[in-house]
């Protein structure tokens, strides 16, 4: 380890923060001169829990004495140093895959996912993810999250979903983007195509949790966190399907076609909860046709296709939109 690992904080020289060790150095480190962050290659930012890992491997110490007690109180004389471990590299392989990268630069990136892909591994798709793609593609522009060369996912969208999602390369966009969706000051906007006919426009508040009955699905359920979706009806087609657009106020699993079925608006598609929609007063050819098209549909039709949000560095207004894919396109082309 050479001596540009090791980061040399006099107590004395900062404002009286916390006498809490791991408070105290992530405070100190927002204040660092930026030539100085750089030379360790320091971000803005370091989590807290970041700091602790630091601190209980061993790689802070006091006036010449290891501390590995993040709670440990400090006093005003001290002398800190801490030995800055390069980041690891990420436990995923990077894989050279096909991604539309819409908007990038040191801290995110933003994407338009394509249905079919799975966005992180897990046992079953260990491989081939949205996360082995942008390891390989941002190869060493990735900072580190929590020490570990690996994008920081703040949101996903179903293998079967498409469209945008925003994805952190820094471990200071990852904090303050985490804060953004807790907040509900990301604003995301999702097209999709339900089975039925909704009302112009509405609101649903209904709690969502795993389900009693299949612990694989997701349910409303009044045992579970709160889940808000606001839509609007676009077009209707022949009574049978319709187009809307949905508004998330927050981000629960399946959270859109939860809600929709729990509506009657299946989702067109939705292998797990639209499989077999209720339709009625079906009374001409053009139905008919509609109705076999959409069944033949093989995937949720939705797609997030609206995100503006405020940069989690810069603070600029960012905001992005992507069209329908061509599958879903395709679909709407056929049953006019």
């Amino acid at each position: 380890m050479t001596n540009n690992n090791i980061l040399h904080l006099k107590i004395n020289n900062y404002p009286k923060f916390s006498n809490r060790l791991d408070k105290w150095i992530a405070e100190a480190i927002k204040l660092l001169n930026p030539i100085i962050k750089n030379s360790h290659k320091l971000e803005n930012q370091i989590s807290r829990t970041r700091i602790k890992f630091y601190i209980q491997n061993g790689n802070v110490s006091i006036d010449g004495n290891l501390i590995k007690d993040p709670s440990h109180i400090i006093k005003n004389e001290e002398d800190i140093l801490i030995t800055i471990p390069e980041p690891i590299s990420a436990i995923p392989e990077p894989e050279k895959i096909t991604l539309d990268i819409i908007y990038e630069d040191k801290d995110i990136l933003v994407l338009d996912k394509q249905s079919g892909l799975v966005v992180h591994p897990a046992p079953g798709n260990e491989t081939g993810t949205l996360v082995n793609g942008i390891i390989y593609h941002c190869k060493d522009s990735l900072m580190g999250i929590g020490g570990v060369k690996r994008p920081g996912i703040v949101h996903r969208l179903d293998k079967n979903t498409s469209g945008l999602m925003i994805v952190a390369k820094s471990e200071a966009a990852h904090i303050n983007l985490v804060k953004m969706f807790q907040n509900h000051d990301i604003d995301r906007t999702y097209t999709a195509i339900v089975w039925n006919l909704p009302k112009n426009q509405g609101t649903i508040e209904k709690p969502i949790g795993r389900s009693n009955i299949n612990r694989k699905k997701m349910a409303v359920s009044e045992k579970g966190k709160k889940a808000t979706t606001h839509w609007t009806l676009l077009k209707n087609y022949s009574n049978i399907v319709s187009m809307i657009e949905c508004k998330l106020e927050t981000g629960r699993t399946h959270q859109i076609r939860v809600h929709m079925a729990y509506l009657g608006f299946n989702l067109v598609g939705d292998q797990t909860y639209g499989i077999n929609p209720s339709i009625k007063n079906i009374s001409s050819k053009q139905q008919v046709n509609i109705i076999e098209k959409c069944k033949a549909f093989r995937r949720q039709a939705l797609h997030s296709s609206k995100i503006s949000f405020k940069h989690p560095i810069s603070n600029k207004n960012l905001s992005f939109s992507s069209n329908l894919p061509n599958d879903i396109k395709d679909l709407l082309s056929t049953i006019k």
